[in-house]
């Protein structure tokens, strides 16, 4: 490859396929990968259902040609042009009579290929498309660009504080110029799963996660209550004792809230609350302990958790997301790169301080996203993010095993 070096793992098997006059492997490679069209986001915006191929001339090819691009050569976002994504598949029955007789891939690199897009030529693409094992890159496997996407320092960190999602959804977890499925697809995920529509309740969005204010209070408090008690008795805490104390703190928590108050405005009364209302929050308390013991035993017998060892707090559900949600706002052109960098960089910070590991960090995330979504079924929510972990802590191209949790 000479002095190239491919940007991902799917360019460099185009080149190999290329190189060797593999045409047949080159088809193959190019069914599994996803293929971006350029687009001006005012087309977009105005015509969603629309995409618009823009005919280029290629002295290479000497036509016009429709072009597409491979995910790890992606130029760096800007707010007027995107991408729209496809698959081979798509570009078979896309291109009709009197278009361009080339599909120009990659042009201007070494894994670049103009290919033929006659009626017959198009059969072959779709026969290689029916054979592909899948679309996309594998998920619950690392995947990083090797070119445009940071790889150790503060921003790597960062974006490796996140890499749950990333490595869980077959995606490069350190792109920090975040393409994703394309930009229409971005949007709308954001607007599905997170209500966010403009970029005003993305900012909203992201500063929330990074204060660990969208996880839930009450697991928090159940988890502090147990390093308290860690802390004092220097060793693990019996889920009885973890009961009893969490039990008494609530109740004195009660009382103390119900006692007069010295305020600037004289003496303040609370109205105590119901014998009712306490017993509530104490049994609720108490199922969410049973929850995450249930959980932990879980993780020990899976190797998330080594023999003996706990989850110290599930903030990192939050920050792991606010890692992805700064990369989501690029793809959905809610922001810049640069703004992101800097809500990367806070996550990471934030990791730092609640965490001290990779391993602790993990456990944290799974339990803070099994207690919201999987209710103790240990199905997919679940089982995807055990193969992520175990994704993250052996294979040897994880930024776990590259940067040290102590320079983040």
């Amino acid at each position: 490859m000479g002095n190239w070096i491919a940007p991902s793992a799917i360019e460099r098997e185009l080149y190999g396929a290329k190189a060797a006059g593999d045409w047949g492997g080159y088809f193959d490679a190019l069914a599994r990968a996803e293929l971006f069209v350029p687009q001006d986001r005012h087309f977009q915006d105005a015509n969603p259902r629309a995409v618009w191929m823009q005919p280029v001339w290629f002295p290479q090819a000497r036509a016009q040609c429709f072009v597409a691009y491979t995910a790890g050569m992606l130029p760096p976002p800007t707010p007027d042009q995107v991408f729209s994504r496809h698959s081979l598949s798509w570009f078979a029955h896309r291109i009709d009579p009197g278009d361009p007789p080339y599909l120009a891939v990659n042009p201007g690199t070494p894994c670049e290929a103009f290919l033929p897009a006659s009626p017959a030529d198009r059969e072959v693409w779709k026969g290689h498309w029916e054979r592909a094992d899948r679309y996309g890159l594998e998920q619950n496997a690392v995947h990083a660009l090797h070119v445009g996407g940071p790889l150790h320092g503060p921003v790597a960190f960062g974006l490796a504080c996140g890499a749950h999602l990333s490595v869980h959804n077959g995606q490069f977890w350190n792109a920090l110029g975040h393409h994703g499925a394309g930009y229409l697809r971005e949007r709308e995920k954001l607007r599905e799963w997170w209500g966010v529509t403009t970029r005003e309740e993305w900012l909203s969005a992201v500063e929330r996660l990074l204060a660990a204010d969208m996880v839930s209070s009450v697991w928090e408090f159940a988890l502090r209550v147990r390093t308290a008690l860690a802390r004092e008795f220097a060793g693990p805490v019996d889920i009885e004792h973890w009961r009893h104390a969490t039990e008494a703190t609530l109740r004195a928590n009660a009382e103390r809230a119900a006692e007069p108050r010295l305020t600037p405005d004289g003496v303040t009364v609370s109205r105590p609350r119901s014998t009712a209302e306490i017993e509530g929050e104490v049994a609720g308390v108490q199922r969410v302990i049973g929850r995450i013991a249930r959980y932990e035993q879980r993780f020990r017998a899976d190797g998330i958790l080594g023999e003996g060892r706990w989850v110290r707090s599930v903030e990192a559900w939050d920050y792991g997301r606010a890692s992805q949600m700064a990369r989501w706002g690029v793809g959905a052109r809610f922001g810049t790169v640069e703004e992101a960098e800097d809500f990367v960089v806070r996550a990471g910070r934030m990791c730092r301080l609640a965490y001290r590991s990779w391993e602790d960090l993990s456990a944290g995330f799974i339990l803070g996203r099994c207690l919201q979504f999987d209710e103790e079924e240990y199905g997919h929510w679940y089982t995807g993010m055990a193969a992520t972990h175990e994704a993250l802590t052996t294979d040897p191209g994880s930024p776990w095993l590259n940067i040290p949790w102590s320079q983040g």
